[in-house]
């Protein structure tokens, strides 16, 4: 899926306060982009972004000519958390690229639905080495296989992507099951607390021979 974002060339050294209302600086390189300079529309920007991720090709018009591009970085003011710079990163077709690719957890976990235990996400990401073409948009994860508290999810496990490689150790977990030790806890502890306890009053006590 590629969208589009119309954008605007601009002075490297205009800042914020010089750009129309509503919008924002910034900037796109890459491999062979020199750094460009250009100003955006903050919220129509910003409904991309929520469409596409980070690992959706984005194509840039208003530029002269067309680039494509990935988001690679978008500030935000602290305070009003609203957008003050965004990097875009111009990818070169038909060359792998390395990015980060949201993980989607669907199903139902039997060993959750039973009371076993409760679905630990280990990673909400994962990295893949890919062509631009080829950049799946998420990747399933289906914790439907989980079982028993012994079960989890690893990288190995993950769908196979024609073109797609993972940049992690197939061992790596992604989900897993962890148990509850509440019960076992309070056990302990209430074996702790009877061992400690103060003789009841009327009770003999043994006591030390006099040296």
């Amino acid at each position: 899926m590629t969208m589009k974002l119309e954008v605007a060339k601009r002075d490297a050294a205009t800042g914020r306060g010089t750009l129309p209302a509503g919008h924002v600086p910034a900037v796109v390189y890459g491999p062979k982009q020199e750094p460009l300079a250009m100003s955006l529309d903050e919220l129509t920007f910003d409904k991309v972004r929520k469409d596409a991720g980070e690992s959706t090709i984005i194509t840039l018009t208003g530029l002269g000519e067309e680039l494509e591009v990935l988001i690679k970085q978008v500030d935000f003011n602290p305070i009003k958390q609203g957008i003050v710079h965004v990097d875009f990163y111009a990818i070169e077709r038909g060359k792998e690229m390395t990015v980060s690719i949201p993980l989607e957890f669907v199903g139902e976990a039997p060993a959750e639905k039973g009371g076993i235990g409760t679905v630990t996400r280990i990673i909400q990401d994962v990295e893949v080495t890919c062509r631009p073409s080829d950049i799946p948009s998420d990747i399933t994860v289906d914790v439907s296989t989980l079982a028993t508290e012994n079960d989890k999810i690893t990288v190995g496990d993950l769908p196979k992507i024609e073109g797609v490689t993972y940049n992690a150790e197939a061992e790596d977990p992604v989900a897993v099951i962890s148990v509850q030790k509440e019960e076992v806890e309070e056990e302990v502890v209430a074996e702790e607390g009877a061992e400690g306890e103060a003789p009841e009053a009327g009770a003999e006590t043994e006591e030390k021979p006099a040296e």
